[in-house]
């Protein structure tokens, strides 16, 4: 099993480095009301495109198929 651990790493860096972007990205201001802060137009036209959590998950799911592939190729 230690042949997983620097494709482990690799993703938990992507997920991490998603994350991060995903905190920086938030607007730290005072909001007295929700309809205070605007929302931005990229965000507006594709809410889903932009949503970390969808990023992690995609990620994630990427890693799992590609450590399915290899069992599975190796078994052959």
């Amino acid at each position: 099993m230690v042949i997983w651990v620097i494709p482990l790493a690799i993703v938990f860096f992507i997920i991490g480095a998603i994350g991060w972007k995903a905190v920086r990205s938030w607007n730290t201001g005072v909001v007295l009301n929700e309809n205070d802060h605007d929302v931005s137009d990229a965000i507006e036209d594709h809410p889903m495109s932009l949503n970390p959590i969808i990023w992690v998950i995609a990620v994630a799911t990427l890693f799992i198929l590609f450590v399915i592939f290899f069992y599975w190729a190796s078994s052959i």
